[in-house]
């Protein structure tokens, strides 16, 4: 039976040892770290997880570790997206068979897609891989915009169940709530830390969240306080955070976040070319925030 998404789901990092290869002794201990501060599901191998930088082997390795160490506690939803319509069906098959509960697909990023384009690639993974399919738009990196009448439409294929929106606009965000209201059976996932609070107090089911690395409880205590009714003291917790969302972009992402959790010893400091460590001129002002939260 397919487990429920909702609440935080952590865009998980990918910790690696100093020589690049995969740490999977630290992906273990995170994924119990996490289910242990709350998070409701684990997103494997997304942006934040370096997926550009792993290899179809690694990225598919990373996925399998991940189920098998998760054993069922909570949803595991495996990022198989691709510029390559037949490279992002090979992932989110292979994936499926390594027992992910979800994949998160991206739009093909660099080359540029037209909305007919979008609607044939979505349709032709979801006609070919009977997995639930999270539609994932976040053009700031792909150059690419999946515009909300196109999610309506592609929201009625029975194995496209959300998406992941990483755009902070009102007008967006309502008319992706008005699809998701109209069709029950289609999620609607924040992919933007500093705004997610406002999705989720619309209707809106969850965050998949880059900042749950490092503040699992609090993104989980959140959305379950939002859930709650309890506006106030989920507004006066994420106001708590508006720092630390600046700060995990302040270069790209996820550079910053896998500097801060080297610094709450849960991984190694390592990160693929072409992303490099953490610049030290933002050191200091993450160490101080991460202090300030207690993290450290």
């Amino acid at each position: 039976m397919m487990q429920a998404l909702k609440g935080s789901l952590v865009a998980l990092v990918t910790p690696m040892e100093e020589s690049g290869e995969v740490d999977y002794e630290s992906l273990g201990k995170l994924i119990d770290w996490h289910i242990n501060h709350g998070t409701n599901g684990i997103v494997s191998v997304g942006t934040t997880g370096e997926s550009a930088t792993l290899d179809v082997d690694e990225h598919l390795e990373v996925i399998k570790h991940t189920v098998e160490h998760v054993n069922s506690r909570v949803p595991v939803i495996a990022g198989t997206g691709a510029n390559s319509t037949s490279e992002a069906i090979e992932l989110t098959q292979e994936s499926k068979q390594n027992g992910a509960d979800f994949a998160l697909i991206v739009t093909p990023y660099y080359n540029k897609p037209t909305q007919k384009g979008l609607i044939s690639h979505y349709t032709k993974l979801a006609n070919e891989v009977d997995i639930p399919q999270i539609l994932y738009n976040v053009p700031s990196r792909t150059a690419c915009d999946i515009l909300p009448e196109t999610v309506e439409i592609l929201s009625t294929h029975n194995n496209i169940v959300g998406i992941k929106e990483a755009v902070d606009s009102k007008e967006r965000i309502d008319d992706l709530i008005t699809i998701s209201s109209n069709n029950q059976n289609f999620q609607l996932f924040s992919g933007d830390d500093p705004s997610f609070i406002k999705m989720i107090q619309k209707g809106g089911d969850g965050v998949i969240s880059v900042a749950a690395n490092v503040v699992p409880s609090k993104i989980s205590e959140i959305c379950k306080l939002v859930e709650e009714k309890k506006h106030d003291e989920a507004t006066f917790i994420d106001n708590t955070l508006s720092n630390l969302y600046d700060l995990l972009f302040i270069e790209s992402n996820p550079i910053p976040v896998k500097w801060m959790l080297f610094k709450m010893n849960l991984i190694k400091n390592s990160i693929r070319l072409p992303l490099e460590e953490l610049d030290e001129i933002y050191q200091e002002d993450i160490i101080n925030e991460m202090l300030k939260l207690e993290l450290i």
